[in-house]
């Protein structure tokens, strides 16, 4: 029996700790090393017929610095964080003219983005609790 209770202990010990690391990561750190390659929109699968001329992608840069692919258009901006809130500003964009609205849809979610969640190689942008956008790292 004198096992078994040391043995849970050890269990709830290591169970803590373990979480204090996870609580411990830099926010930055998780979004920053990756392309993320958008998933799903608005909680919904993608419609292959909205991006003709590929998947949104998003890239975190070290400094604030956020770059990107509309799925028509490329952009160059900023994105601020404070804990999991994020503010994201897509900033300067080219200007060519492609069909679907994939691009009109995409950039109207990310203009609503306030907080994000990274789990099991997937990031979250969300408002609140409501999910906008996902995306999974480019391989």
């Amino acid at each position: 029996m004198k096992k078994i209770s040391i043995l849970l202990s050890l269990i709830i010990v290591m169970s803590f700790a373990s979480c204090s690391s996870v609580g411990n990561l830099n926010p930055m750190s998780l979004l920053t090393g990756n392309n993320w390659v958008l998933s799903s929109l608005m909680g919904k699968a993608l419609d292959p017929a909205k991006f003709l001329n590929g998947l949104p992608s998003l890239g975190f840069l070290d400094g604030g610095g956020l770059t990107g692919f509309t799925g028509c258009n490329n952009f160059n901006g900023n994105f601020s964080l404070d804990g999991a809130k994020i503010n994201l500003d897509p900033g300067d964009m080219t200007k060519k003219a492609c069909e679907g609205s994939g691009e009109n849809d995409f950039l109207g979610a990310l203009s609503q983005v306030s907080n994000f969640k990274v789990a099991k190689n997937k990031l979250t942008l969300l408002d609140g609790a409501k999910e906008l956008l996902s995306f999974v790292p480019q391989n």
